[in-house]
């Protein structure tokens, strides 16, 4: 009776480890992600999309999208498919990166300049022109679903200069947002004057967006698009980046033309911190461990150093000129900052931070992704 037990209880074994073993050599065949070359790309205005072997430290392909001025830039979760904003077609091209073929063009709208990957769809900034973009969602910045006033819109700050400037006479921005499992828009959210940076909560229900233009941060409901509030910083800083801390608790947004960070409660949404910067920064990331944040400070050609807590500045290291971009390398080793007008992405040890190499022949380089995928100023893990 024992040996029959035992018998019928081992039966179903082979079956279901093939099975196992079949499921693992699929998900290995499915993507680049597994045993793949870790691998960077970057988006250069007047070359396409470069790529950069990580191993060797070198530039060993070009994308060709055409004179279609690549710039943000974002995988999706297993590598396979890198989504380009391209500012002279106004469309995001869809690359696949096993065979560097546009596979999908989706229009989107004037100008097209950031992107942002988040949990199967694609958040696309751009400027609507006059043939229109994707429709427009029913809701406007700085009010409720509900079209009642936001009662915690314009808290922060002081009134923007956007009443005084020319931004404020041109439409506002917009943001699609494209599935991509069918690749459309499904909808396009009316944002503030000259949308910037794109960020997400801790809990993945709300979307952040820095607003150039007008000084403000406006945050919506992700899948939506429904505005929450909008935050007003401090005038003509005209806000870039943006970047939630490893714990959740804060947001970090660059002022570009006051040289300064502020960081803002996750919460209440209230400035709790300013502190001062090199001239022009943008890109803003923390590091792998969350101890430290970096801040691309790129008038100055500089990268600086924070503690990532305190915000007690740490060091500066030089960099090449207009270097708006940068991510770590998936095993945190080393840094890549891509610096436009030098044509390049310089290579930094991540931790003495002493330049190991430069790759160049990418004119105006604009933005940089990895994968695996890897924290940095565009995408963050």
């Amino acid at each position: 009776m024992l040996e029959t037990r035992f018998r019928n209880a081992t039966r179903g074994r082979p079956i279901a480890l093939a099975a196992a073993a079949a499921a693992v050599v699929a998900a290995l065949a499915a993507g680049p992600a597994q045993g793949a070359t870790p691998t960077a790309y970057v988006s250069s205005e007047k070359a396409g999309v470069g790529v950069i072997d990580l191993d060797k430290m070198t530039l060993t392909k070009t994308f060709p999208v055409g004179a279609d001025g690549p710039r943000g830039l974002s995988l999706n979760a297993d590598g396979s498919r890198l989504l380009v904003a391209n500012k002279n077609t106004g469309d995001l091209a869809v690359i696949d990166t096993a065979s560097g073929e546009v596979v999908q063009r989706v229009k989107i709208g004037k100008n097209p300049e950031f992107v942002r990957v988040h949990n199967g769809y694609a958040y696309v900034t751009y400027e609507p022109g006059e043939e229109g973009g994707p429709p427009a969602a029913n809701v406007q910045p700085g009010k409720e679903a509900n079209g009642q006033p936001n009662q915690q819109a314009n808290q922060q700050g002081t009134k923007p200069h956007a009443d005084d400037d020319d931004d404020a006479n041109k439409p506002p921005a917009e943001i699609a947002i494209v599935d991509m499992k069918t690749w459309r828009v499904l909808r396009s959210v009316t944002s503030g004057h000259e949308t910037e940076g794109i960020e997400f909560s801790r809990d993945g229900k709300s979307m952040l967006v820095t607003n150039e233009g007008d000084d403000t941060v406006s945050v919506y409901h992700v899948r939506t698009g429904a505005p929450i509030r909008t935050v007003k910083l401090a005038a003509g800083g005209r806000p870039r980046g943006i970047r939630l801390s490893p714990d959740g608790k804060e947001y970090v947004v660059t002022l570009e033309s006051l040289s300064k960070l502020v960081v803002i409660d996750a919460h209440t949404f209230k400035v709790v911190k300013t502190v001062d910067t090199k001239l022009g920064p943008y890109g803003v990331a923390y590091g792998p461990d969350g101890k430290r944040l970096f801040v691309a400070a790129s008038r100055d050609k500089t990268l600086q150093v924070f503690d990532g807590h305190s915000y007690e500045h740490l060091t500066d290291v030089p960099v090449g000129q207009r270097c708006w971009h940068f991510s770590f390398t998936p095993d945190g080793a080393k840094l890549l900052v891509a610096c436009g007008r030098s044509d390049a992405v310089y290579v930094l040890d991540a931790h003495s931070y002493q330049p190991i190499t430069q790759i160049g022949q990418l004119p105006l380089a604009w933005g940089i992704v990895t994968y695996p995928h890897s924290d940095g100023s565009i995408e963050s893990h």
